[in-house]
């Protein structure tokens, strides 16, 4: 008799490089703030940063590849930045999050208020392709941004040329070697209150 095999991976997952003590999220920006934000460690080092925008940051390296076009899609998300912040920060901003229909293209009226809003996006492979799960995206709001961005944030590397040459290997077709440079993310422990908050059952 024939067996079965079963995806047992979650919907809905978090996956992140991190350690006992902090995990990294990753952002693209432009020239005119990532040079200032990786001199002095501090995003708010530029003053094209805008505390007034929503930032959205994303704990996969490759969703965050897909988003930038691997750094190539435009001027403004030329720059990969890879963000560290201490873990009990990071699971604070998921515990303001309510959690966003990102489908529609419309917010309630309780979703335009929240601080922090969580989307589930379609998780990428190597090469762009979709994953059958979705990977969490991090809006920050006005009201908290600037606390994150000068208080949350324990240092902040370039990273663009790792994401340049992991797309110049994809284009001469050596997948296997650009593999080789995502970062070792394995799935992010939370807390049963914080998984129902974020709807990943």
């Amino acid at each position: 008799m024939p067996t079965t095999t079963t995806n047992t991976t979650p919907y809905r997952q978090i996956r992140a490089l991190y350690d006992s003590g902090t995990i990294t999220v990753y952002q693209a920006y432009s020239a005119l703030i990532a040079d200032p934000a990786v001199a002095r460690q501090k995003l708010s080092a530029s003053p094209h940063f805008k505390f007034t925008r929503m930032t959205w940051i994303k704990p996969s390296w490759n969703w965050m590849m897909y988003r930038s076009g691997y750094s190539h899609k435009d001027e403004r998300q030329a720059r990969i930045l890879a963000i560290k912040m201490k873990r009990e920060h990071f699971e604070h901003l998921l515990s303001l999050a309510c959690v966003t229909n990102n489908h529609t293209g419309t917010l309630s009226e309780q979703e335009k208020k929240c601080e922090v809003r969580v989307q589930w996006d379609p998780e990428r492979g190597v090469s762009l392709e979709k994953l059958d799960y979705r990977s969490i995206q991090i809006g920050i709001g006005a009201s908290i941004s600037e606390i994150w961005a000068n208080e949350w944030i324990d240092s902040i590397e370039d990273v663009t040329e790792r994401a340049k040459k992991m797309k110049t290997l994809i284009d001469e077709g050596r997948v296997q070697e650009a593999s080789e440079l995502v970062p070792a993310e394995r799935p992010y422990p939370l807390s049963t209150d914080l998984e129902l908050l974020l709807r990943m059952e």
